[in-house]
């Protein structure tokens, strides 16, 4: 039987073939992987979410297993609502958040809703590869806007608007993905300034932001800029990412309701079921506590790689020290190809993502990614001085 493959699924798509690397070695328990961004399972409240699914079973079982609204269960909102006030000073109504299957959703809904074939978009350059692979699929003109140790590159940033006129500026200003990186409040504010004289929307990723282990949150796009930003949310980085559970959150009413009307389209609703079990999970819990956990064991596991990376590396490879979140990124030795690197190290059991996928232009880079988060501490200093072993044979 011929079957016609529509073309948006048949362009090449670069960000996928390194992401099914990623997911395989992930799968693979003889891999000492620092490829992925898996949370430690050691955070996951098993006991607590049996305790909270027999509560919603017991008292309203029937609407847990029955269809739901598209927008996402209230309490769920009107909680995701009062935490933005409490953390972050923000104000947001129920009305304004959509809740999705994970943010990676998110990404899917809002491209379908501000991208037409053709249109500009800016990214952080590099960007997370799962975002660029949800833009691809709706034909831009992606914009790279480089990175800083400070923050995106004001500069070119304004040289950019000059001359272009994109549809939105996707953003992770905190422990950004890939690199760990975190916007500088004068960057943020600088940014902020220049993007306020545009017509240009602000999409603010923040899968990570709660999870800081040192210095100081800066404030968000949303409180700089109001109703020109929408914010992604997640608990699949202090919660569980096994129940995809994420969020938008948009204060421009027709945007909001081209948002809904899509995520209606596309699959009714977000699980009710686990969208229920987990607003109960965070009524009956402090997730303030849990949260903490979770930083205390990222924090260890990050200083742990950074000390394992400062004892192993080769002379000439240097890393970011991220101030929270999964990531750091490794800038290897003139020469060294990260690709290169990584096929070599997943030949001796070890698994890395080389920074191509994270870039929308650059191929052949000397960057790559390492994740900390999943791994013990046994298997995070075998696999790092494997690494460097293969970083010094290739330089």
């Amino acid at each position: 039987m011929k079957v016609k493959i529509s073309q948006r699924m048949q362009k090449p798509d670069f960000q996928a073939d390194f992401l099914a690397d990623i997911l395989k070695a992930a799968a693979d328990p003889s891999i000492i992987s620092f490829a992925g961004g898996l949370p430690n399972p050691a955070s996951f409240p098993i006991e607590e979410m049996e305790a909270a699914t027999q509560k919603v079973l017991q008292r309203d079982g029937v609407r847990a297993l029955q269809y739901n609204s598209a927008q996402g269960y209230l309490p769920l909102r009107e909680y995701i609502c009062k935490r933005y006030k409490e953390k972050q000073n923000i104000d947001f109504s129920p009305n304004e958040i959509i809740i999705t299957n994970g943010s990676q959703q998110a990404l899917d809904m809002f491209s379908s809703v501000m991208i037409d074939p053709g249109d500009e978009i800016m990214v952080e350059n590099p960007s997370y590869l799962a975002a660029l692979q949800s833009f691809h699929l709706y034909d831009p003109v992606v914009l790279p806007i480089d990175l800083n140790p400070d923050g995106i590159d004001c500069d070119m940033l304004e040289e950019t608007l000059k001359t272009h006129k994109p549809q939105f500026i996707y953003v992770i200003p905190n422990f950004q993905n890939p690199t760990g990186l975190t916007y500088s409040d004068a960057v943020r504010e600088k940014a902020a300034e220049i993007l306020r004289k545009s017509d240009c929307l602000v999409l603010e990723d923040n899968p990570y932001g709660e999870l800081r282990y040192a210095g100081r949150a800066g404030k968000s796009f949303a409180t700089l800029l109001g109703e020109q930003c929408c914010e992604l949310g997640t608990f699949s980085k202090i919660v569980s990412p096994g129940m995809r559970i994420g969020w938008i959150a948009c204060k421009i009413p027709e945007v909001l309701e081209k948002l809904l009307a899509y995520k209606s389209t596309m699959d009714l609703h977000t699980n009710i079921f686990c969208q229920m079990v987990l607003e109960q999970y965070l009524q009956d819990n402090d997730l303030d506590a849990h949260v903490e956990k979770c930083v205390e064991i990222y924090k260890e596991k990050a200083e742990f790689m950074m000390a394992c990376m400062d004892k192993y590396f080769p002379e000439g490879t240097t890393f970011t020290r991220p101030e929270g979140g999964m990531f750091i990124w490794v800038t290897l030795p003139e020469g060294v190809k990260a690709v290169d690197v990584q096929y070599k190290a997943i030949e001796k059991g070890i698994a890395v993502c080389a920074g191509d996928p994270f870039f929308e232009t650059e191929r052949g880079v000397r960057s790559m990614r390492l994740n900390f988060s999943n791994s013990t501490n046994e298997a995070m200093e075998k696999g790092i001085k494997i690494l460097s072993e293969v970083i010094a044979e290739m330089s």
